[in-house]
């Protein structure tokens, strides 16, 4: 069977869940037997998101081949087994890049190189070269709005795609929004088909609207919008607000024959019954759970929930498995200026987390924090620069090295615990950029080695400075242990110390690999620690008053009034 196609655009507003609601797609196939691969085009003219502000796009997610990517692609993982890669994302600014190169090759044959058909082909071999080997579903998800400027060399390049294939091979899903207007207690529809109107003055039909709305569908509101938007009234699909969690999209989408549809449009077998036994389980699960654990995130940017998307997921899924809810205690790092600061922002957490970053605000707020959790025999965990920090706070606290920093920020130190690593001959093995997928041994009876059952993982990294190990002596004669090894280049990719309830520093990024079905292990470790510390009872009564995040991780229940920012 030829491969089908999926295009999901989004019309009315941005942030309207694409994302979700495509990878929500790709699993509702996958449940079906069918393999699909997963894709985002992305119409900024950035080449990729690595140089961009966390504050303004979110996390960026790292593929094992080492992509940086959009954070669509996180939802992607977390809800299918589609195998992403570079090719699972292209910006404007990647496709102009290589029509470029092209250009000044002279590939191009003294040709004048045009929009059409210079950049849609681009685009087309893009999406062409995204599709997995042996999938029988692509979808293909168009970052942005419907009236966007950015937006129409890609919207032009899928209508190309979609007449170049067989009839019955592509269809197109448009996600858009019916807004409530509470004033007068109705939803409204223009929007919507102009939004619609839109993709066909660029000669788009969509087959399937996906109406996202706060509140349900009016009776006949279906009808309306099918007689003014060319879509049959049966493709015309709510999608309401979960009220619970983000992982119940699938089964909503079920419910409302999306799968019959998609099977029926695209001539895919179709069966009666879906099967989601175990994630129908799952949510059960979280609706039975009762009790609650609080973590105290310390981080640069904790003010937009996106910024740390993915571990906040995979606590999510940890609390799943232990069955409590996590409550997110965010805390900005940089407002963490003494030590009774450190107290007031985090008394009372049964865990401390300190995420990645890069740049030197809020690092030695990270510091003090981290000196806290070890001190009080608080659960901690710390991710990339998060490692970093707890190698500094021991170096300089523990091992007395007053001065100890990272070369990163701190050139004159002598004592730089964190640094590039060179081999031999000299050459910087942490000079550039550590992406993607790399080996890492563990030492056999480590908490890392319990906690993942094995002696040997693969785990993604996005980091430039490693470990220095001119001081791995050092640490190894003190209570640190260094519990991981990258076996290739001797870098130290995991420190612990086995007397704490629960202390360990990662250098990779295990949050690009947890799902909800099986959470990853330190993630599991440590909210299982959580969990025995707020049994002992918690000082200060931190969680009266709180209310406990979407357990699947989604958009907290409390405001940002509930982030602690003395």
């Amino acid at each position: 069977m030829a491969t089908k196609h999926i295009f999901i655009t989004g019309g009315v507003v941005s942030s309207l869940g694409k994302g979700l609601t495509s990878a929500a797609i790709g699993m509702i196939l996958e449940r079906r037997g069918l393999k699909v691969s997963m894709q985002k085009l992305d119409p900024y003219i950035n080449v990729d998101p690595g140089t961009m502000s966390p504050f303004q796009h979110g996390e960026v997610y790292v593929t094992d081949d080492g992509a940086e990517t959009d954070l669509d692609l996180g939802h992607y993982e977390r809800f299918t087994h589609a195998q992403l890669t570079k090719a699972s994302n292209f910006t404007t600014g990647k496709i102009y890049r290589s029509v470029i190169e092209k250009e000044r090759r002279g590939d191009y044959l003294g040709k004048t190189v045009q929009v059409i058909p210079h950049i849609t082909d681009a685009l087309k071999a893009g999406i062409a070269e995204g599709v997995n080997k042996d999938v029988d579903v692509a979808i293909t998800e168009i970052g942005g709005t419907v009236g966007d400027i950015e937006s129409l060399p890609f919207l032009e390049a899928v209508r190309q795609y979609a007449l170049d294939r067989p009839q019955g091979d592509v269809m197109f899903i448009h996600l858009t929004l019916l807004p409530y207007l509470r004033a007068s207690g109705e939803l409204k529809t223009k929007p919507t088909q102009q939004s619609v109107g839109k993709l066909r003055e660029i000669g788009i039909q969509p087959d399937v609207l996906i109406c996202r709305t706060e509140v349900p569908m009016e009776e006949g509101m279906d009808k309306k919008i099918s007689l003014f938007c060319n879509v049959r009234e049966d493709c015309v699909i709510e999608e309401k607000d979960v009220d619970f969690s983000i992982y119940e999209v699938p089964l909503d989408l079920v419910k409302r024959g999306l799968d019959r549809i998609i099977c029926v449009r695209l001539g895919l077998p179709f069966v009666d019954e879906t099967p989601f036994g175990d994630w129908k389980e799952m949510i059960e699960r979280i609706r039975r759970i009762d009790q609650t654990v609080e973590i105290g995130i310390v981080g640069k940017y904790v003010e937009l929930h996106d910024a740390y998307k993915s571990i906040y997921e995979s606590l999510s899924h940890a609390g799943i498995a232990h069955d409590v809810d996590v409550v997110l205690r965010k805390v900005a790092a940089e407002t963490l200026e003494d030590e009774s600061d450190v107290q007031r922002a985090l008394a009372g957490v049964h865990g401390v987390l300190v995420p990645g970053g890069f740049g030197e605000r809020g690092l030695e707020g990270k510091i003090r924090a981290i000196r806290w959790a070890r001190e009080n025999g608080t659960p901690f965990f710390g991710i990339c620069l998060g490692m970093q920090c707890a190698v500094i706070e021991y170096a300089r606290n523990v091992l007395g090295l007053e001065d100890a920093h990272t070369l990163e920020h701190s050139p004159e130190t002598e004592n730089a615990v964190i640094s590039l690593m060179d081999d031999q001959e000299g050459v910087p093995l942490g000079g550039t950029m550590r992406l993607g997928a790399y080996a890492c041994d563990l030492r056999p009876g480590t908490l890392a080695a319990d906690l993942y059952g094995a002696n040997h993982v693969d785990e993604r990294h996005r980091h430039r400075y490693e470990f220095n190990n001119r001081f791995r002596d050092l640490f190894e004669a003190s209570d640190m242990t260094i519990s991981g090894v990258n076996p290739e280049r001797d870098l130290v990719e995991i420190v612990e110390i086995p007397g704490h309830p629960f202390f360990i520093g990662v250098q990779f990024h295990p949050e690009f690999k947890s799902r909800p079905l099986s959470p990853q292990p330190v993630f599991k470790g440590f909210i299982g620690a959580a969990k025995e510390a707020s049994r002992g009872g918690v000082a200060g009564g931190a969680l009266e008053g709180r209310t406990a995040t979407d357990p699947a991780g989604g958009p907290l229940a409390h405001d940002d009034s509930g982030t602690v920012n003395r």
